[in-house]
């Protein structure tokens, strides 16, 4: 077990808090706050505040004591580490002022009642990667590779507009058709985009590229496909705890499939990634992030050192 506690100095609610973290998984932490009594709300992301009069406790259960900068040093070489910049008031300050750059000419009581529904959607209760992390994530991703000189295609605003809206409608509800998702937030787009003055032919880029956002597969030719392909697949490369946290929050928003149905999707999700040669589409995404990524699939698929079977 490797969950670790800091000093109680936090004060609140009349007393002082520990963090409680653990630098392995956030499925282990949870587990051993569940047999601990701790109450879900106490969880802020990656860690639960814990009352001073739990800790010797919590200790005597296993917690390891550790200071307060070496648990966040732990934390954080772990992948599980949430910034500040993460988190959902900063993110959602932030990304306003990224939609706003889209938008130059256009005011505020034009553009932020629009941004205000995406992030709405975004932030919804049942989104756990889906969210507005992954949203930023993949706004980041798409602006490294337009740095790096990957070409945008004739609208690279649409790309960055598709990045908006990929995944704006999510519901990840087995009953719906595949793709059911992607073509809803396509339609949204054509719906929405008109209000803030983007001309049709680049209306239907977005909602073309956001569609493909289903199969990932963009034409050879299909620049901008290429970028935010790569630009939502990127979360596949992640460090060991990045990509654990990713495993674990999709399995969250899976949460009305069962297990033995999410394992066999999952296992197809997989061995499909793995059969694209390459998995990325960029010549900065295949340089920087395709053989962590087939490390990463090829350790969930056949964990411990388990071999393909024929």
């Amino acid at each position: 077990m490797s969950v670790l506690i800091d000093p109680a100095r936090w004060p609140a609610h009349g007393t002082v808090f520990s963090h409680l973290v653990s630098d392995e998984s956030l499925e282990e932490l949870h587990a051993f706050a569940r047999a601990m009594g701790i109450a879900p709300n106490a969880f802020d992301g990656d860690h639960y505040d814990v009352p001073v009069s739990m800790y010797e406790e919590l200790v005597a259960a296993g917690a390891e004591e550790v200071s307060g900068s070496e648990l966040v040093r732990r934390l954080v070489k772990s992948g599980l580490r949430i910034t500040a910049a993460e988190r959902s008031s900063k993110l959602e300050k932030i990304l306003h002022q990224r939609f706003a750059r889209l938008f130059p000419n256009t005011s505020e009581l034009e553009r932020d009642p629009i941004c205000d529904a995406l992030l709405e959607r975004w932030d919804e209760d049942h989104r756990h990667y889906h969210d507005l992390t992954h949203l930023m994530s993949v706004l980041k991703n798409i602006e490294y590779l337009e740095r790096q000189g990957e070409p945008m295609g004739v609208f690279p605003r649409a790309v960055k507009l598709a990045g908006w809206f990929h995944d704006a409608i999510y519901r990840a509800d087995p009953v719906l058709p595949p793709g059911q998702d992607e073509e809803d937030s396509a339609r949204l787009a054509e719906r929405v985009l008109p209000e803030l003055g983007v001309p049709g032919p680049e209306i239907l880029e977005t909602a073309r590229l956001i569609r493909l956002t289903f199969t990932h597969d963009p034409h050879d030719d299909d620049h901008g496909g290429k970028v935010l392909s790569d630009a939502d697949l990127e979360v596949l490369a992640r460090n060991p705890g990045g990509y654990q946290r990713y495993r674990e929050g999709v399995r969250q928003d899976f949460g009305k499939v069962d297990d033995a149905d999410f394992v066999a999707g999952r296992e197809r999700f997989l061995r499909g990634m793995l059969a694209q040669n390459p998995i990325f589409n960029t010549q900065t995404g295949r340089k920087r992030w395709e053989r962590p990524a087939r490390r990463n699939l090829m350790s969930e698929l056949y964990p411990r050192g388990g071999k393909a079977q024929d």
